[in-house]
């Protein structure tokens, strides 16, 4: 799992821990994913390990899915869920903030996705990969340009890779969650981004925040951490024979539905 120490990352992780899952977390290195695998550890013990990853760095990512093999003896899973926001108007974005979120977003996933490509084909296995879109690549929104635009781009990059790992017997699927705050004690690193931003426009504190996307959904329901990591065992567990597919995770957004 990418990005495992925020609040979707380590929903998902609680979610295929519970079921079974051996479970590498990546994530940069520090104190959120040092605290994460111990909390997990402590519960789960041996199923669980933490690999410090840099999405952007290809000899990273090599490393850590090295780590990974030597550990578990190969990967059936990728959960491609590293990702950082940022708050503009065309107008007034920063070119140097938007190139940082397309090395996250858009390079971040595809050293991912291609590294998984090799180990899939050595393998010979097949497997699965899951990626953590977002409603925004079908419904954008206006000051979130970069984070609307670079996610399409990785979205496009995972439907690419359903095309190219179905012959390996690899599904790539995707889901598109709306705004999630927290899993736990654990905020949202992308919400603490765009939250105060979001708040100022609406004249809304935090909680009133939350209350707003909740309503604005057609089953007026909070999205939880829980309910993405859910949708990720939908795929995960080949309920279906499906490949380069979209789960709106959202509470019924008509705007956002994939088309």
């Amino acid at each position: 799992i990418t990005g495992a120490a925020g609040a979707i990352g380590s929903a998902i992780a609680e979610t295929l821990l519970a079921a079974g899952c051996q479970v590498a977390l990546t994530d940069l290195p520090g104190e959120n994913l040092d605290n994460l695998v111990r909390e997990l550890q402590a519960q789960f013990e041996n199923q669980v390990i933490a690999e410090p990853m840099d999405v952007t760095e290809v000899e990273s990512v090599r490393q850590a899915f090295g780590a990974t093999i030597r550990t578990w003896g190969g990967v059936d899973l990728v959960v491609v869920n590293a990702g950082v926001a940022h708050v503009a108007s065309l107008a007034e974005l920063d070119v140097e903030a938007f190139r940082k979120l397309e090395r996250v977003n858009v390079e971040g996933t595809l050293l991912v996705l291609a590294e998984a490509a090799r180990h899939f084909k050595l393998q010979q296995t097949g497997g699965d990969v899951v990626m953590v879109s977002t409603k925004n690549v079908f419904s954008p929104g206006a000051g979130f340009g970069a984070y609307s635009a670079t996610k399409a781009a990785a979205h496009q990059l995972a439907r690419i890779a359903s095309l190219e790992l179905a012959p390996l017997g690899v599904r790539v699927n995707m889901v598109a969650p709306d705004a999630v705050f927290s899993h736990g004690g654990r905020r949202s690193g992308l919400w603490a981004t765009v939250g105060p931003d979001r708040m100022r426009a609406r004249g809304l504190d935090e909680q009133g925040l939350e209350e707003y996307y909740r309503q604005r959904n057609l089953l007026k329901v909070r999205v939880t951490g829980e309910d993405v990591a859910r949708a990720v065992m939908f795929f995960a567990t080949r309920q279906t024979p499906t490949t380069g597919a979209t789960i709106p995770v959202d509470g019924g957004l008509p705007d956002a539905t994939p088309r």
